[in-house]
């Protein structure tokens, strides 16, 4: 047994308000001991929410993607609370709102509100549109699915594989959102838990999905300010961001270096083979407890005591180890 991981506990996640891409289980520093963790942005588990005076006095401009006035957005400091935010803007619930993009109207991926945001990003939310029922029979193992959430209690396809089980059920997309499978709401799931269920889906057997799409407007009409322009999101220039977190204050932060980058990326590509999840910002947290580290096993510790209750495989924490040795030394 690799490691020595055998003992690494395997208990069921904890309920908490996580960001898009699931921020991290416990914002304690990664390496540090149970019982001795050092909060991260002055978050403590069990406190309150920081006061209003301590949260960034930060203006950042919205949309709703499928064309809107352009909304302005301030105080927040978790994802629950930007999603509030968008919502009294647009006398909308916040239930209503799938993800928010960056700086694109379009369901673009790859351009997905995760745990950061740049000072001058353009946001954009997507809101629940058509519902749709569909028959999927599992002809293989794996259906050619990635799934991710949005931290607020929505899971949706991030990716699918081409000429796989899904992408052969054409009116299914990415972007939709999984409300039921067979039958079982998991609105409230996280996306691995998401991913887990699917796929222990018996092959050779018909299962049902309910998904809900989001909100779309004439595909060649772009978003309009107030004053009836035509508006493009602004690009960032800066190398600033906004860093959400679920406990404490959002603190602003700069971006990750080009090693953290490519490990991130790396490790986000590992998440997808072992997991059939996406999570740019659980790669972020599992390179950053590997950063000082001598060794996989000292890794793994820190690893176990960070993000201990998601019980990732043995050969997958030695295939993160190696990933992030590989972008320190410049391989890849």
């Amino acid at each position: 047994m690799p490691l020595g991981l055998r003992g690494r506990k395997k208990n069921k996640p904890k309920e908490s308000s996580k960001l898009v891409e699931s921020e991290e289980v416990d914002d304690r520093v990664p390496g540090t001991s149970a019982g001795k963790g050092t909060s991260m942005a002055n978050g403590a588990a069990g406190l309150p929410p920081p006061p209003v005076s301590m949260r960034p006095k930060l203006v950042f401009h919205t949309q709703l993607a499928h064309g809107s006035p352009t909304g302005r957005i301030e105080g927040f400091t978790n994802v629950k609370e930007l999603y509030a935010k968008i919502a009294e803007a647009f006398h909308i619930s916040p239930e209503e709102i799938l993800f928010c993009t960056l700086n694109t109207h379009k369901i673009d991926m790859d351009k997905l509100l995760g745990g950061q945001i740049g000072l001058e990003d353009f946001i954009f939310a997507h809101i629940k549109g058509t519902k749709k029922e569909v028959d999927v029979l599992k002809s293989e193992d794996a259906l050619g699915l990635t799934i991710t959430d949005n931290g607020a209690g929505i899971a949706f396809i991030k990716r699918i594989k081409e000429d796989s089980t899904i992408d052969r059920v054409k009116v299914i997309n990415v972007g939709d959102h999984i409300e039921s499978i067979n039958g079982k709401n998991i609105v409230g799931s996280r996306h691995y838990e998401v991913a887990k269920m699917l796929k222990e889906l018996e092959k050779g057997v018909a299962f049902k999905l309910k998904l809900i799409e989001p909100f779309k407007a004439f595909e060649m009409i772009e978003p309009r300010t107030k004053g009836g322009k035509i508006t493009e999101g602004k690009i960032s220039t800066g190398r600033e961001t906004l860093r959400l977190r679920s406990k404490g204050p959002a603190t602003v932060e700069e971006m990750p270096t080009a090693f953290e980058e490519k490990a991130i990326k790396k490790v986000d590509d590992l998440l997808e083979s072992y997991m059939g999840i996406r999570d740019i910002e659980l790669a972020a947290t599992m390179v950053e407890a590997g950063r000082d580290k001598k060794n996989p096993d000292e890794f793994a510790v820190a690893l176990d005591e960070a993000l201990g209750d998601f019980a990732f495989p043995d050969e997958f924490v030695f295939d993160v180890w190696g990933a992030i040795g590989d972008a320190k030394q410049g391989r890849f």
